[in-house]
């Protein structure tokens, strides 16, 4: 397998090397990076060479990296049933570019952009319908952000006496905050389920 994935990592290098930046196989995986100038004309090139034909789209996220001047790793994963391969793109980009997007060689990126939208916050230039999926509508912040607060910034309930959905910031008590971080295995007194039959055996 990772010859295989080697001979195909040299075969883009060489037929498009005006888009690839760099490509490794770790762990028997294919990870191409990408300029994001690039982008769309390599896709269609993966879907369309008949070494490759990566004819479906499998998934698109994001990963962020606060500390780095490139923020965010937008990645996409790629199959070819023809070929019986995977490969993983890998593009780029500060927190203020925006990614072009790929809807126009795969029209199933629409809804995967929208979640990466929706979580990370990236703008997809050329999405027909670029807005939240996966939050409500007036949603602040971007949860897979690494500097979004766990509990978020607004509780949303329902009031028995307004008859209606309500929209509160977040308060939380004390007790929320108290951790127990003692585990039945470093010596803690916890009583078991089963520890009593010990007990009466003895």
């Amino acid at each position: 397998m990772t010859e295989a994935l080697n001979e195909l990592g040299t075969h883009l290098e060489m037929k498009r090397s005006d888009c690839v930046l760099s490509w490794e196989v770790a762990h028997d995986e294919l990870t191409v990076t990408v300029a994001p100038s690039a982008l769309v004309p390599f896709v269609e090139f993966l879907k369309t060479d008949q070494a490759c034909k990566f004819s479906s789209l499998v998934d698109i996220t994001a990963v962020d990296y606060p500390s780095r001047a490139k923020r965010f790793d937008v990645v996409y994963h790629f199959l070819s049933m023809y070929q019986n391969h995977r490969i993983r793109l890998r593009v780029q980009i500060r927190e203020d570019e925006m990614m072009p997007s790929i809807i126009s060689v795969h029209p199933s990126a629409n809804w995967f952009e929208r979640e990466v939208f929706d979580m990370f916050g990236i703008l997809f230039t050329g999405h027909p319908d670029l807005r939240r999926i996966l939050t409500d509508y007036g949603f602040r912040g971007y949860p897979l952000r690494k500097d979004f607060p766990t509990t978020g910034y607004t509780e949303v309930r329902y009031d028995e006496v307004q008859k209606r959905v309500v929209y509160e910031p977040v308060k939380l008590v004390q007790e929320y905050r108290q951790f127990d971080f003692m585990s039945p295995w470093e010596g803690a007194q916890y009583i078991l389920p089963g520890d009593e039959k010990k007990e009466k055996a003895q």
